[in-house]
């Protein structure tokens, strides 16, 4: 804990006006995400929804950029993957990590309800237009069929997933032959697929608990609580201490330990644990299985393959050197985070005794944003820089193991390497094999001209 406290004090020295300049571009494109957003979902649905994932990607941007920035005076990091040293290596490594951030960092944007405030904004701004419209051109004039709302299941949302999921291949499968640039359309692409499969989920996710609630089952419980509470009080505490704890536990442990995950995804770009592999005879049946099936089904398994195990491998990494950084260490990061979560509330509770009672109209329905962005401004920088250190304290805990320097590459690649591993050392067990013949064969043949 206190070589990750040291390293978040020097690395805020040194960074500061860079992390708060990336937050507050990240905070003004998602704004201006959600305006044009609105803008356009006033009048169709579809183009709303398409420029809504621009409001998330923003804030990832902003992030990316922070945790990237923050790389340079990374020391532990630095020792096993120095930074690129050209400004295209450099921009390769940030498009990189983009591409590979985008899936974990919208589930946890989702998961804590930040996706759901973007939604809120969204329809709000929406709305707000409709309603001039209404006023401009006359309450029967404006059609708003098939607008802002639609937002649950839809044909035309299931072949949006599909269609960004096939754009997204082609560019990884002709990304050398495609103009650099074709990269912000694979980023983009990455987001609408990603944020509306996260919606649908989400939206079924809603649904299904709602089904839950209304089962007479969930009646029977909160009778059942009710009855404990009466008679056996000290059950009852019990039942309310666990639903805290089971309540409480996402936001101390579970987001920190995902953000985390986040930044290990964005600096996995440059370093991978070995020996993430798990052999087992299961595998080696569905391999041989695999290997059974015709050729041209192979490839095609082997494309969507490779496109699943791109998303989920630097999630995969990220958990490993977590497990492998240690209990204390993890643990010490977790207190370290609340700890930041502690000072960010009672930042918030100090700010709004220090300015004192005012009128809602005139003061907080104007100032209230404002004084959030302030906060943020603080915590958010130091969210990131505390994650960082944490990324960094748990890499130098790892120094002694397996963990080497990787770039950005394909399976194809990592097999290939492999199979050259693999071959280079049956051709040393075969020398050396040949080499103890020979000896053999010297000692039989000196000894023969020994006799004779």
């Amino acid at each position: 804990m206190r070589a990750v406290v040291g390293s978040v004090g020097r690395l805020l020295v040194a960074h500061w006006p860079a992390l708060l300049a990336w937050f507050l571009a990240g905070m003004l494109g998602r704004y201006l995400a959600i305006e044009l957003a609105g803008f356009v979902g006033a009048f169709t649905a579809i183009g709303g929804l398409l420029l809504l994932p621009l409001a998330i990607l923003s804030r990832l941007v902003g992030f990316v950029a922070m945790f990237l920035v923050l790389r340079e005076g990374m020391v532990r990091l630095g020792a096993i993957a120095p930074l690129p040293a050209d400004a295209r290596a450099r921009r390769r490594s940030f498009r990189d990590a983009l591409l590979a951030a985008i899936l974990p960092f919208f589930a946890v944007y989702a998961a804590w309800g930040f996706l759901r405030e973007d939604v809120v904004a969204y329809l709000s701004r929406a709305l707000e237009v409709q309603t001039e419209r209404r006023f401009a051109e006359g309450v029967s004039a404006v059609d708003t069929a098939g607008t802002v709302d639609r937002l649950g299941f839809e044909p035309w949302t299931i072949a949006v997933i599909v269609l960004a999921l096939a754009g997204r291949w082609a560019w990884k499968k002709w990304a050398a032959r495609v103009p650099r640039w074709f990269a912000v359309g694979a980023v983009y692409l990455e987001a609408v697929w990603v944020f509306l499969t996260v919606l649908l989920i989400s939206d079924v996710l809603g649904q299904v608990n709602a089904w839950v609630q209304a089962r007479q089952a969930m009646a029977w419980l909160a009778d059942l609580r009710t009855w404990l509470a009466e008679m056996v009080s000290p059950v009852a505490w019990t039942w309310d201490a666990v639903e805290w704890l089971v309540g409480e536990i996402g936001g101390v442990v579970l987001l920190p330990l995902a953000w985390l995950t986040i930044a290990g995804v964005i600096y996995g770009q440059a370093v991978a644990p070995e020996g993430v592999t798990v052999r087992a005879r299961i595998l080696e049946r569905v391999r041989g299985r695999y290997s059974a099936l015709p050729q041209l089904l192979r490839r095609r398994l082997t494309d969507i393959g490779s496109g699943l195990g791109e998303r989920f491998r630097p999630i995969w990494r990220a958990l490993v050197l977590m497990w492998r950084g240690g209990p204390i260490l993890i643990g010490g990061y977790v207190l370290l985070y609340a700890l930041l979560v502690l000072g960010g509330r009672m930042l918030e509770w100090g700010v709004t005794r220090l300015i004192g009672p005012q009128d809602f109209w005139t003061f907080w329905l104007v100032a209230d944003s404002l004084l959030a962005l302030a906060v943020l401004a603080i915590t958010d920088p130091l969210r990131t820089v505390l994650v960082a250190s944490a990324y960094d304290a748990t890499v130098g805990a790892l120094i002694g193991a397996p963990v080497v320097a990787s770039g950005h590459v394909d399976d194809e690649s990592e097999e290939a390497r492999q199979l050259v591993h693999d071959r280079e050392v049956e051709a040393e067990r075969a020398r050396d094999v040949v080499g103890d013949e020979e000896r053999d064969d010297d000692g039989v043949g000196a000894g023969a001209v020994g006799r004779a």
